[in-house]
């Protein structure tokens, strides 16, 4: 029997050795960062990035990008990320539309804009189908694909993103996030432009693993390294990870979670590996 409980209590020393990713989204990071891009955008005082130790966005990069204004089923919002892959479906984070004890009533997609709260194609939707193996403990298949009721025009702003082919896992290759989050742990919101992105460098799950562990870090999860204070943010959630080549653009992550002592520390960040979710998004779109 004491060995036993010598056994248990070294796996329990061992689980807990693996770093946390967040609890609630929109309770931790959502809600409080609509409340400071709003105010930016009031103050329409617009000159820094986004993305912690990223460049500023022009209208016109990355035209697949697409913010979430996020209403609340108790009307408080919060903002996330997505990206446009038909004229009509959109694909986000499944933690997005749902986390723990706080659910989405419906989403606002803003195309076509480096604003969030103002400008660009703006729809209404609460058709949004978030994969039904996700798991808001540990966030695995953290997908959910969204229904426009209308088509979007595509434009120098605006234009779809192709889905990846194959099962690639990229382990080295550079990709870019785009999203609408904070710069840094500690930015304020205002005197920044809010649309921007960042270069990382795609990591084998082996070493995301030494960080998170595999019950977070599974075959269907990609993570970058995220050196020099270079990473997505809150507030990028459920936006791309996108290698590009010219004009071209491939979907081959979708932003889910970082650390929870934050975004500059080096620590590397989760997305979900779209090319283990091809099947199902063809299958919606």
């Amino acid at each position: 029997m004491k060995l036993i409980l010598v056994a248990i209590a070294a796996l329990a020393v061992a689980a807990q050795a693996f770093e946390p990713i967040m609890q609630n989204y929109h309770e931790e990071f959502g809600i409080a960062m609509a409340a400071r891009i709003k105010a930016a955008e009031e103050a329409m005082d617009f000159d820094g990035s986004r993305i912690a130790g990223g460049s500023p966005s022009a209208l016109g990069d990355h035209p697949h990008v697409g913010g979430l204004v996020i209403t609340l089923t108790d009307n408080r919002q919060s903002v996330c990320g997505s990206s446009l892959l038909t004229s009509t479906r959109s694909l986000t984070a499944a933690h997005c539309w749902r986390h723990r004890t706080t659910q989405a009533r419906f989403f606002t997609v803003v195309l076509g804009s480096t604003r969030l709260f103002s400008g660009g194609e703006r729809i209404d939707t609460s058709d949004v189908e978030p994969h039904a193996s996700y798991n808001q403990n540990n966030l695995r298949n953290d997908i959910a694909i969204i229904r426009l009721p209308r088509a979007v025009a595509f434009s120098n702003h605006i234009r779809a993103i192709s889905l990846p082919v194959g099962s690639d896992q990229y382990v080295g290759v550079w990709a870019v996030a785009a999203g609408f989050g904070r710069t840094s742990d500690t930015s304020q919101i205002t005197n920044q432009q809010f649309k921007s992105h960042v270069n990382l460098q795609i990591i084998t799950n082996a070493v995301c693993q030494r960080t998170y562990g595999s019950s977070t870090v599974a075959a269907s999860t990609l993570c970058v390294a995220t050196p020099n204070g270079q990473s997505t943010c809150p507030g990028d959630s459920g936006g791309p990870l996108a290698i590009i080549s010219g004009n071209n653009a491939v979907l081959a992550g979708v932003t889910s979670f970082g650390h929870t002592s934050g975004c500059t520390r080096g620590h590397p960040a989760g997305f979900a590996r779209v090319t283990s979710f091809t099947s199902w998004i063809n299958q919606r779109l």
